[in-house]
């Protein structure tokens, strides 16, 4: 197999719920975010935080980026039409 295509193994194998460098872990990166965000803006309350990557184009981790209160969420320009297309999913 070659190097890195092992993660869509896992994925279809359901050893893995889904690619992590697709979708943030929402509990365990996700707690290293939330203390990053937290800690932050104890210490500078105007400061800005964002991500951009792949996880800005996965739906699931926008809105757990926006729960976080991100200024700023940017993903691949391939995945821009997916985003758009889900604007609005999951909020209350």
């Amino acid at each position: 197999m070659p190097n890195g295509k092992f993660l869509l193994k896992y994925v279809e194998d359901k050893i893995l719920p889904v690619n992590p460098f697709e979708s943030l872990d929402s509990k365990g990166v996700g707690c290293l975010m939330t203390i990053a965000v937290e800690e932050g803006r104890k210490a500078r309350r105007d400061l800005e935080v964002g991500i951009c990557g792949e996880h800005g184009g996965d739906p699931a981790s926008i809105r757990f980026c926006h729960t976080l209160g991100l200024n700023l969420v940017r993903c691949s320009p391939y995945r821009v039409p997916m985003v758009r297309g889900r604007r609005g999913a999951g909020r209350d």
